[in-house]
Order: C-alpha cells, then structure tokens, then sequence
C-alpha cells in the first residue's frame, strides 16, 4: 500500500511510503496484470478503413492538404493585416537582387531568378504551414542546381567554329544555346525534385530529416558557403573562368582564380569592393539598431538602384568591358513541359536537392514555430516544397527552399502569416511585368557582392566548433567530416559522406556504452554507481550491472566481456583450465551464434572457461540491469542465456531487471524463457531483484 504523506511546515519535502511483496514477472503477469482483450483486425478490414471516405473524413484530408482554409476564414484583419503588409513589402525587396544573384550560381540567366521568386513563393501561401519562414531562391540549393547544370550543359558542347577573314578558325562559344540548354536541365531537375518530395510527404517520410542531424546540415552549408563564395570570385574580379565540378572542383576553381588575376577587370572590383562595404556597413546597422528601426534598411535593392543608375549613365559596359546581367524580358514565360529525356542523369542528384531542401526548410521552420508558439506539420511541409518545385518546374523556376536571411526579415519587420509571403511574390511579379528591363545594366560584381555579403551568417557557423569541443566530441567529429568531405567532394558526394559517417558514430556509441557498477544509496531503494557517488553502496554479494546500450549481434561480445570484466574488478575472476584462450562458450562466439556439435559433452565444448569466485569474497547474485535495453536479437539472447548458464555452474545466480513491454515480448519472441532460465528471474525493477537476491542468500 502506498502513502502520500506532507508535512505541515510547506518548506519539508514530499514523501511516500510504499510496502508490497517483491514481484517477479511471473508474479506480475499471474497477479496483478490482466491483458485487454482486443480484436485482431484483419487485412481486409484494415485497407477498408484506410480508403473508406466520409465528408468528415474528406474534409479532414482537403483541410490537412490545403493548410490555408484553416487559418484564411479566422484571418484578423486588423491585427495582422498591417504587420503581413509591411514583412511583405520588406521581404519583396530582397527577393529581387537575391533572385538576380542567385541564378548565376544555378549557372541560368538571371530573369530564371525572378520567375522562382514569385511561382513558389505563390504557391506557398496555400499549401505551406510556417507563417514565418520565405520561400524562395537559397545559395545552397541554387550552387547544386548550377553544378548539375554545368555538368550536363558544359561549354564544350557549345563550342562552334567561326571562320574570319584570314581563313583561320576559332571556337566560339554560343551561349544562348548553352544557356537554354542549362535551363532545361535546371526545370525537369526541379520538376523530379517536387515528385520525390511530394512522394516522400504522401508516404509519411516526414521523419527522413532526423539522419540530417543540426551539426551535419551546419557543417554541409558552411561548406556550401564556401564553394558560392568561390564561385563568385570571378564575377567580383571581372575574369572568365571556367566551371568546375566533381571532387576538389572548389580547389581547381579557385586555382583558376588566381591564375587568372592579371586579367582582372579594376573597375569590377572598384564597383565590387563598395558594394560588399555598403552592405556589410547596412547589416551591421540593422543588426545592432534592429529594435529602434521601424523596418530593416534595405541595403540591397539600394545598391542595385544606384549601381544599376550609375552602370546606365556611365555606360561602363561598353567603356570599361564590365560585365552586366544583360537582356530581361518583359513579362511572364508561357508554361511548357520540362524535357523528361534527361531525367535518367539527374535521379540522384534530385534526391539529395529534395532532402538538404527540405531539410533546410523544417529547420527554420521549426524554429519559428517554437519561437511564436504554433506548430508546423513535417509531411505537410514536404508536400508543400514539393507542389512548389513540381508545379513551378512547368514556368521555368528551378528549385527553392527557405532563405534563412530573408526569414529573419520577415519575422523581424512584423510578419504574422503567409500573407506577407504572397504580398512578397506580388512585388516580384510587378517588377518582371513591368519593369523587369531597367536592371538590365546591372554589373554583375554587384551581385557577387549580394551574394558573399549574405554567406555572412553561413560563416558563422564556424563559432560552432569550440561549442562541439567543449559538449560533444562526436558531434563535432560529424560537423568537421560533414565540412571537409563537402568541401573536397563536392556537395552531392560530401553530404553522402556525411550522412555515412553519422549513422557510424550511432554504430560507434552502441559499441563503447558506459559500463558501471551500481550500488544503493541507504534506505532509499535507488541505485547509482558505485565510482561516481560515495553515497552508493554494493549490496553484499551482489553485483548490479549497468551498460546503456541495446544487445544484439554487433556488440553482444562486447557485453559479456565488460561483465566479466567488471566481475574482475569488483571480485568475481576467471581461472583458465586446460591451457585454454579465454573465449565465450559454445552457444555464442564473436557475434554469431553457434549451435553444439551433435551429442558431444558439454564439459568439451567450454574450453573449461569458468567463473570463480575470488578467496575471501561470497558473489552468489549478478543483476542485470535492463533498464536502458531498447531491443534485444537472438544472437544477443542467446549470448545472455549462455552467460546465465555459465556463472550457474559456480552457483551464482543471473537475473533481470527493469525489462520494458516490448523488450519482454522480443525475448518470448525469441524463445529466452526456456529450461533453466524462466520468468521467475526477471524483476520490474532493481530494488526487487535486490530483494530477491537478499532473500535466497540467507
């Protein structure tokens, strides 16, 4: 019968007082515990439920599609309506320059930049379920876009011969050809993007994201920020150089770099080297004065105003050879449907756009919805990402993501829901309706400098590694790898890398678990180890085992090893007969588990490998604590009953404690409760193990 009992005085401590009989699990399961009856549901009744459709039900499916009619209806106009507006305004103006820059890294002209900062952004609105986060153009996603662009569309295969008047010929470069052709590629990348989002959201795959752990996806991005800042090199100094790609591309890149320095074009870099100081002064104000400014100084449609004025007046394309973003069209592009003849070459590298997209994307969004109190739905936001690139693959957008700078806009200058997200889009679209053409003379250094200025925040990343150092050597193991491999390898081998060596460290951890000893701390049926806490006391003759770590084929050797070596320590030792290596018995041998020879003698097959009991020290009870066993296979199992078997040989019993329901059921399951071991050595805790073990002893 359990007490509550409270003291008058309201400072003294909480207490209770508990007396039962000790319980085996037998006794659990004969006595106190009775089963539900339940009703086995057949196959054929479980599909019935699944596409049974009623108008609740359908309801449920349309609202859980289109998150937008769920807040839309109830959408408090007075309170929100000002704040969305003025986020919305704010966010538009720096989804242009970023739309602009972008798309050079996606290696596609630049209006391919405002197309996808308006489609996506459109669509959203309805299906998306973070009020905070802007979709749209991200330096991540736009460089792996470019990469597979230049990897399918290289400037060899538009290399022609061009005769003058000498009758010599040179090879000419036709990039119209090369750059519609590198659009092709970038749309139906995009477009098998949506479909594997979109199916992997319809499927429930929501959870895929937890394999791209924080320190994986901030090693991978600050790699990424270092190949765009690179990349953009070249534009900043005003050279010609040509793409790389593939393992140390960012090394031959930046090798090409330098070498081309003696044909840098100075006022590329005069124009350049102002705007990254321009801008890097605005961020800086913004930042250290965010909570006195009403809205944010948008520094980069500023510097895109006046450098695109100042490249018109001065015409310095033509007098200085600078080079500019060239030909806007006015106006949308019709839809058309993306060249599904090259889908065979891209179905990897879409796949990893669609998870680091979509991982990216959670993220912040994660973020946000913590921060402001509401909820983002995973699957919800993969069928959202993926409607956005599937349908905007047929207007010519390549892929999108969330943009972690201009989110931050938009939380910061006052926004409430997806409205300022669709009034950012309707910015966009003025712009490439009407009046697209006047950033035709924009230099583009100037977007070089957006482009580095906005890595800012990805490079600061790197304060994360004394951090990692100081809490987890591991996980900062997995940011350095995550890094260097991306870095080296490129981004589509690098996050394969990345991803490898993290479910290694898993492998790792489930190999070198704490093993310890514990003891009770007097008169209070609670166990600690006995090395960390003097409180802690062994009881006698028993030995409490503690490992945090599941059993199964690849570390049930380890197990028993570090049993029987904390036995050692603690006073249990081993003595080999015979001459024999000390080794496991028959039933179990490095990992694997081995059957005994026909009718041979058991006393042959053990190599005599018995634990003894050391002089002078009475061990009759080893506990094992199963509290932390998440699961257990039958290699495992079989390593444990032999273990059981073996110290019952020098009289010193085995038993358990602290097995979970599911665990139970894997050992019914793999037939553990069988001869000599029963569920009568099995306990629900320690203290009536302990108890037990006290109680035989005497």
């Amino acid at each position: 019968m359990e007490h509550v009992m409270q003291n008058e005085s309201s400072s003294a401590p909480l207490m209770y007082r508990l007396e039962r009989p000790v319980y085996s699990t037998r006794d659990l399961e004969t006595q106190l515990l009775h089963r539900k009856a339940k009703q086995p549901r057949t196959t054929r009744q479980r599909i019935k439920k699944q596409i049974s459709c009623s108008a609740g039900k359908g309801k449920t499916i349309l609202f859980s599609f289109l998150p937008i009619l769920t807040w839309l209806p109830s959408y408090p106009v007075r309170q929100y309506l000002f704040g969305d507006v003025v986020s919305g305004l704010s966010t538009g103006v720096m989804q242009l320059p970023q739309g602009l820059a972008y798309a050079l890294l996606a290696a596609v002209p630049p209006v391919y930049g405002l197309y996808t900062s308006f489609y996506p952004v459109l669509l959203y609105t309805f299906f998306g379920t973070s009020k905070h986060t802007s979709i749209g153009t991200f330096a991540v996603i736009s460089l792996m876009i470019g990469g597979v662009a230049v990897r399918e569309a290289p400037d060899s295969m538009f290399s022609v011969s061009a005769s003058n008047g000498t009758n010599e010929t040179d090879a000419v470069l036709d990039t119209e050809a090369r750059d519609a052709r590198r659009v092709e590629v970038a749309v139906i990348l995009t477009c098998l993007v949506g479909l594997i989002q979109l199916a992997l959201g319809f499927l429930r795959f929501g959870f895929v994201t937890i394999y791209l752990t924080e320190p994986l996806v901030r090693g991978f991005t600050t790699a990424a920020a270092a190949h765009v800042f690179i990349s953009q090199l070249k534009y900043l100094l005003g050279i010609r150089t040509p793409r790389f790609r593939g393992p140390l591309s960012v090394i031959k890149s930046l090798v090409a770099v330098l070498i081309g320095i003696p044909t840098t074009n100075v006022t590329a870099v005069i124009i350049g080297l102002l705007c990254i100081v321009f801008l890097f002064m605005i961020k800086t104000i913004n930042d250290r004065f965010k909570d006195k400014l009403p809205v944010p100084i948008p520094g980069e449609i500023i510097v895109v105003i006046i450098s695109t004025g100042i490249s018109y007046g001065l015409q310095i394309s033509d007098k200085y050879e600078v080079d500019i973003v060239g030909k806007i069209p006015t106006g949308l592009l019709p839809p058309a449907v993306p060249d599904f003849s090259l889908l065979p070459n891209l179905f990897t590298d879409a796949i990893a756009i669609a998870v680091v997209s979509f991982s990216v994307s959670i993220s912040l969004a994660k973020i946000f919805a913590l921060k402001h109190g509401y909820s983002v739905d995973g699957n919800q936001e993969l069928i959202a990402l993926g409607m956005c690139n599937f349908v905007s693959s047929f207007f010519h957008c390549f892929t999108i993501t969330s943009s972690m700078s201009r989110s931050l806009v938009q939380e910061s200058t006052g926004g409430k829901t997806q409205i300022a997200g669709f009034l950012a889009s309707l910015m966009v679209l003025l712009v490439v309706v009407a009046i697209g053409f006047v950033f035709q003379p924009l230099p583009q250094t100037v977007l070089a400098a957006i482009v580095m200025v906005n890595l800012l925040g990805m490079f600061k990343q790197l304060r994360d590694i004394p951090g990692l150092w100081r809490m987890s050597r591991i996980e900062l193991a997995i940011w350095v790898v995550s890094f260097i491999a991306s870095v080296l390898l490129g981004l589509d081998f690098g996050l394969l890398v990345a991803v490898g060596f993290a479910i290694l460290t898993v492998i790792y951890r489930t190999q070198s678990p704490k093993k310890i000893i514990l003891g009770e701390i007097p008169n209070t049926g609670l166990y600690c180890d006995v090395d960390e806490y003097a409180e802690a006391s062994e009881c006698t003759g028993i030995k409490i085992f503690h490992s945090n770590t599941s059993i199964y084929f690849a570390n049930s050797d380890l197990y028993i090893n570090a049993l029987k070596k904390k036995d050692l320590e603690q006073g249990v030792t081993e003595m080999i007969l015979s001459g024999s290596a000390p080794q496991l018995d028959d039933e179990q041998t490095n990992g694997k588990a081995v059957e005994p020879l026909g009718d041979s003698d058991p006393e042959d097959t053990h190599n005599l490998h018995k634990p003894l009991l050391q002089e002078n020290i009475n061990i009759h009870s080893i506990i094992l604590d199963f509290s932390a066993v998440n699961f257990i296979d039958s290699v495992g199992a079989k390593a444990i009953k032999s273990v059981i078997k073996e110290y019952a040989e020098v009289d010193v019993q085995i038993v358990l404690a602290g097995c979970n329901g599911p665990l139970l059921a894997d050992l019914r399951r793999l037939q553990f409760f069988e001869g000599t071991v029963t569920l009568d050595l099995l306990f629900p805790s320690i203290h009536d193990a302990v108890l037990h073990c006290q109680h035989r002893a005497t």
